[in-house]
């Protein structure tokens, strides 16, 4: 199966690292398609104009909802994939958690409206199926939270990952932060690598690195462990 991304963006450019590194290797190897769509070639006039001052005045400008409509429309006639979702990257929607990655990874077609400038027209929010946040701050536009998105999603997906386990030691996979790791040498500038992880005895390994994780989430992000 691969699972299919369009994204609506009135600059496609700013996508240029989804060609690079793992999520290169997922769509080089039918993984992962992704598709972009200029919000401008949807606009009705010459100049291509797809934003507009905001009706009762104020500063900057509002993006018209009849071209994101068209853009919808025709993106919705990319595939037949059996499940679907819309998502606008806005700061007014739910929080991006891993737990959301995953959820979204089951999904086979995604669907990211960017905004930019002052906001959407409201009108267009009712083409979305859900909002998504990646924190309490402000971006120029929602290219940005996008891209965070689909990184994050497609780590998710099988086979994409060059071990089938990466994904589950990442931070945050089970509720955690993740575990200390070392290379080669073993000792550098006084500072020894741990001796469990040279014995070779991989269950004990295991327990280790699980007290490590708590260890660290604890000092680090108790939250995420209930505490204060």
């Amino acid at each position: 199966m691969t699972n299919e991304i369009d994204v609506i963006t009135l600059f496609p450019e700013m996508f240029s690292p989804l060609s690079e590194s793992i999520i290169k290797r997922a769509v080089d190897n039918d993984i992962l398609k992704i598709r972009l769509t200029q919000l401008r070639d949807f606009a009705f006039d010459k100049h291509r104009q797809v934003d507009d001052s905001p009706f009762g005045g104020g500063s900057g400008m509002v993006l018209k909802p009849e071209p994101m409509y068209r853009a919808v429309r025709h993106v919705l006639n990319n595939s037949q994939s059996p499940s679907r979702r819309i998502i606008i990257t806005d700061p007014s929607g739910e929080t991006f958690t891993q737990a959301k990655a995953k959820e979204l990874a089951e999904i086979d077609w995604l669907i990211f409206i960017c905004g930019h400038y002052e906001g959407f027209d409201a009108r267009i929010y009712d083409l979305a199926d859900e909002l998504i946040s990646i924190g309490d701050y402000v971006l120029t536009g929602g290219e940005l939270p996008a891209m965070v998105i689909i990184d994050a999603v497609a780590r998710m997906l099988p086979n994409v990952l060059g071990a089938t386990d990466s994904a589950e030691t990442d931070s945050f996979f089970a509720g955690m932060l993740s575990y200390p790791q070392y290379t080669r040498p073993r000792e550098f500038e006084g500072k020894v690598v741990p001796e469990i992880l040279l014995s070779g005895n991989h269950a004990e390994i295991k327990k280790w690195r699980q007290a490590q994780s708590l260890e660290i989430t604890r000092r680090r992000r108790p939250d995420l462990l209930g505490e204060n």
